[in-house]
């Protein structure tokens, strides 16, 4: 991933292309490929599959844990971060006169679920200032009323990365009651995490993580797992769900194994598992040392164009693999791009770069050559 050599090995379809695309579609390493057809293995043999069906699960929770900064057992899966999400609202039970906290650079999933609630709790809102997500804007929010803190690591619309320890610190104050949860989608696989002080860690798997459609991490420490059990009804999450008195009761499994509530999603958690070893074996920090110049060398040249990126940039301290800009020409911005196989997310007048460890400085230098021709 980081040398040419394993680039061309591991991953083919990004000979001759530019891809900065990865906060919407990563390009999975072959080893994940290997992995999905190991599924299709396993799965053919009927039940005596099951066994390392099971056993891939159990393995990809070890290694998403611990790419988190939680134990083994404070993780489990689900298909989505949309059902992640509508899973805690049924933990929470909210009430109308709970407070949730939202911020106004959130990926929808992540709000949602608040917004379309029978019972609606009152919806409090942190405004980005200039990109940023400011300590200042938030304290005003936060009261004895607040229960849940919804937040994203990096912001999928613009890149913002929170300051988290000084967040944490200042809701854990400010709003003891709250629950503090984060969508990490586009953070893990890119930059080193311990997210173990927040209350439930959330996170898609077809990114940064290099994995497929189809999967999504839960995490929740066990000082959590008693608050945030779901009510949704299923079996595998069910303690009793074979016993005699499973039609008298429902025992359900607490914390993160309750998000879990129907047989797991085999093929994605295949992928998953391999994805994350592999990017485990190279080192998230080696990748976020390789990476972060090549942000810092996109970001100035964007800059240099007379571009303004729409979040500031803070490598040292809160590095992010994204970079987003709005201009009136980005749709010609995009076709130019296009042409020259630089491939960009590009949305409402917004273009967004992404770069991982796969990237080089020579993607870098195409993506600005190209721009330079269309300001």
């Amino acid at each position: 991933m980081l040398t040419a050599e394993s680039r061309r090995q591991d991953f083919p379809s990004l000979e001759g292309i530019a891809y900065l695309n990865t906060a919407a579609e990563s390009i999975p390493p072959l080893c994940v490929a290997e992995a999905v057809a190991e599924y299709m293995r396993h799965k053919s043999m009927g039940m005596r599959g099951r066994e390392p069906h099971f056993a891939r699960v159990e393995q990809c929770r070890e290694i998403a844990a611990r790419l988190i900064g939680l134990q083994t057992n404070e993780v489990s899966f689900c298909s989505c971060s949309s059902e992640a999400y509508n899973l805690l609202a049924s933990a929470l039970d909210l009430k109308a006169d709970d407070e949730v906290l939202l911020t106004d650079i959130d990926f929808p999933a992540g709000a949602t679920p608040w917004l379309t609630a029978r019972v609606k709790p009152k919806i409090a809102l942190w405004k980005q200032r200039e990109g940023a997500l400011e300590l200042i804007d938030l304290l005003p929010l936060l009261t004895e009323r607040t229960r849940l803190v919804q937040l994203s690591l990096v912001s999928f619309y613009n890149g913002c990365r929170l300051a988290w320890k000084r967040v944490v610190e200042k809701i854990r104050r400010m709003a003891p009651q709250a629950i503090i949860a984060v969508d990490v989608t586009q953070a893990l696989g890119r930059v080193p995490l311990d997210m173990s002080d927040a209350d439930i860690v959330i996170s898609s798997t077809h990114k940064w993580t290099l994995a497929i459609h189809g999967g999504c991490v839960v995490g929740i420490p066990a000082r959590a797992s008693a608050r945030l059990t779901t009510t949704a009804g299923g079996w595998y999450h069910i303690e009793n769900a074979f016993n005699e008195d499973r039609f008298q009761r429902a025992q359900v499994k607490t914390g993160a194994a309750s998000f879990s509530v129907g047989m797991p999603s085999f093929a994605p958690i295949y992928a998953l598992n391999a994805s994350l070893r592999y990017l485990d074996a190279i080192g998230i920090e080696a990748i976020a040392a390789h990476a972060d110049p090549l942000v810092q060398q996109a970001h100035d040249a964007i800059i240099g164009l007379g571009l303004k990126p729409m979040a500031k940039l803070d490598q040292a301290a809160n590095p992010t693999g994204i970079i987003a800009f709005q201009h009136p020409e980005t749709a010609r911005m995009h076709s130019a791009l296009e042409a020259a196989d630089v491939h960009v997310m590009h949305h409402a007048g917004r273009i967004r770069v992404a770069i991982h460890g796969y990237n080089t400085t020579d993607d870098v230098c195409r993506l600005v050559d190209t721009l330079a021709t269309c300001v």
